[in-house]
């Protein structure tokens, strides 16, 4: 079998990943909070963890992977956002909840084996939080549960900081009700118009950290294989779920894996500097879901990437001619494997992909979650000739150097562009190359 290592965020090290249970796999990564579309910062932690599950499955088998992503569906911002829209906050989780699968199904991404949401475990997290209490790990007041962080001796282990460090440079909340400002909200009280359910300690409704940890352990048990999110979460999310989990008693995660953050065009994405877009804002802009899944794979997921229209251009290319030379395979070839279980490199499968064609370049692209077996609609030519047109175009500007008259080369640049062709004139040539609005018919009588 495949030895696939990866790298450990709790030890810092690359790692064999050595199943709990011989033959089989368990994963939990951190899902979206539903109240607004996934942007493309969140997609790249979908198709990262999406891509290390396909690995998974290729390795151990489909039915022996069990895969745990969750939604978060009651949380501050989704009640501020239901009462701005003056929404039920149930029909404003269940639609973007289905907005975050459609946009990330685009992307090639694959269900998960559970997709719990954190409203139907309350029962559990309760019953978490009075075994904590039980164990002098937390504790009541006011209305709120709270995890004593400097009872747990391992806290900050797996962010690497001191909890003196963190109160000195952590944004910390000091409220009447805590024992030391560093210790984490395990419940809270609800007013009447937000939802609330009962509790040992009054009305309320369970603090982020506790959801994870609940649903984890109830799905997949005291300990498992995998545990993913993105860089962002490393602290205090993950922390905070070390902390609680371990405390009761859990083992939890033996591997935990980050992916790092996104940028576009080098910089932090961020609405005030007009860069910010959802995965849908792409797909309506003619952006293929393959493409965008294609960029993200470019650079391994434990490097910052960088979102450009350069690689988005150069992506669809590679697809194109990719979905030219492939065929339908099973047989992933061994060098892509090999690049995936090297702590999941994808940028190296997609560099040994382009020494291949045929049924190998087929399987390879479906492991990789770029192709269901056949050409999709974005990347078909309709039978355009645009190779004709390639020709075309270098005689006449071979011609225009000439006369320097280059009213043809302009004329016929113009009409390609319009009919959605991207052109690209250099020493070496002339290459055409069909864009996501590639329209045929406007070509019919160039």
């Amino acid at each position: 079998m495949v030895e696939i290592r990866l790298k450990n965020s709790k030890s810092r090290r690359i790692e064999v990943l050595q199943p709990i249970e011989p033959g089989k796999v368990s994963m939990y990564v951190c899902g979206p909070t539903v109240y607004d579309r996934a942007h493309i910062g969140n997609a790249r932690s979908a198709v990262v963890f999406d891509q290390l599950f396909r690995l998974l499955r290729h390795v151990y088998g489909e039915g022996n992977v069990t895969f745990v992503r969750n939604f978060t569906d009651v949380d501050d911002k989704i009640n501020a956002r239901a009462a701005e829209e003056g929404r039920k906050i149930a029909d404003l989780t269940a639609e973007t909840a289905q907005w975050y699968l459609d946009d990330t199904r685009a992307l090639g991404v694959l269900d998960p084996t559970h997709m719990p949401r954190a409203t139907e475990y309350i029962e559990q997290m309760v019953a978490f939080i009075e075994d904590l209490i039980e164990k002098d790990f937390a504790y009541a007041r006011d209305g709120h549960a709270l995890f004593r962080v400097r009872s747990f001796d391992d806290y900050g282990k797996l962010s690497g900081r001191s909890v003196d460090d963190m109160i000195a440079g952590a944004r910390v909340e000091v409220a009447p009700y805590k024992e030391d400002p560093m210790d984490f909200v395990l419940w809270k009280p609800s007013a009447d118009d937000i939802p609330g359910w009962d509790s040992p300690w009054g009305r309320g409704r369970p603090g982020w950290h506790i959801e994870c940890s609940a649903m984890a352990h109830s799905i997949l048990g005291e300990t498992f294989d995998i545990h993913g999110g993105g860089a962002d979460l490393l602290f205090p999310h993950h922390e905070n779920e070390v902390a609680q989990s371990c405390a009761a008693g859990h083992g939890f995660a033996n591997i935990w894996m980050h992916n790092e953050m996104l940028q576009v065009e080098g910089k932090k994405m961020s609405k005030s500097l007009g860069n910010f877009f959802t995965v849908r804002d792409l797909l309506d802009s003619g952006v293929p879901g393959e493409v965008i899944r294609f960029v993200m794979l470019s650079t391994h997921y434990g490097k910052p990437m960088d979102w450009t229209e350069k690689k988005r251009v150069e992506a669809e290319k590679t697809l194109r001619k990719w979905y030219a030379a492939a065929e339908p395979g099973d047989a992933v070839p061994e060098a892509v494997v090999a690049a995936l279980a090297d702590d999941l490199n994808t940028h190296q499968a997609l560099a040994e992909m382009h020494k291949l064609d045929g049924a190998e370049l087929g399987a390879a692209l479906s492991v990789m979650g770029l192709w269901e077996g056949q050409v999709p609609e974005w990347a078909v030519s309709d039978g355009a000739d645009l190779s004709a047109f390639a020709a075309r175009l270098g005689t006449a500007r071979e011609e225009a150097m000439q006369t320097k008259d280059f009213s043809t080369v302009d004329a016929l640049k113009s009409a390609l562009t319009d009919a959605g062709v991207e052109v690209r004139m250099s020493k070496a040539g002339v290459d055409l190359v069909p864009g996501p609005n590639f329209d045929p018919a406007k070509l019919e009588n160039l």
